[in-house]
């Protein structure tokens, strides 16, 4: 008998076993796959869901934007490591006028961040009217797409891996 990795297998066993096409594998396995027996499916995090439906916003697709669209995103001061508690800056950007807002966040929530747009809107000089951020799950998730949608502001993603945009 040959040795294979941990199992012993006859040399025609093996034989048999490199033979055998990808399809006729997965047949044959098909049962130990079954749930209980086998490995789990992947599933779509909820905020993918959300992400399909953000429409995204490239760099190029500016062109000449009235104040108040803003592109925002979350800068950790965490240090070398992402463990443990650490404050965010929240960091808003106009793109016409270049007018930067930056919170200080001690927990990543959803709630917290549409509170505090709602709270940065009353000091800003203008009307916030979009509201663009890349694909983190601070951002990508049903409170704050139903917060801008009631606010009124037009709410863009980002690509992801495109950090150009």
């Amino acid at each position: 008998m040959e040795r294979h990795g941990h199992l012993q297998l006859a040399p025609e066993v093996r034989a048999g076993l490199l033979a055998m096409s990808a399809a006729t594998i997965d047949r044959e396995l098909h049962e130990a796959r079954e749930p209980g027996g086998g490995r789990k499916r992947r599933r779509a995090p909820p905020a993918a869901a959300i992400r399909r439906s953000v429409p995204v916003r490239t760099f190029d697709g500016w062109e000449d934007p009235a104040p108040g669209f803003i592109e925002a995103d979350l800068v950790a001061h965490s240090g070398p490591t992402a463990k443990g508690s650490y404050v965010q800056t929240l960091t808003l950007t106009d793109i016409a006028t270049g007018w930067t807002e930056c919170v200080s966040l001690l927990v990543r929530e959803q709630k917290l961040l549409t509170e505090v747009l709602s709270e940065i809107r009353k000091r800003m000089p203008f009307a916030l009217l979009g509201f663009d951020t890349d694909n983190d799950s601070v951002f990508m998730n049903q409170t704050v797409k139903t917060y801008c949608e009631e606010a009124g502001l037009v709410f863009t993603g980002w690509r992801p891996y495109r950090k150009n945009d």
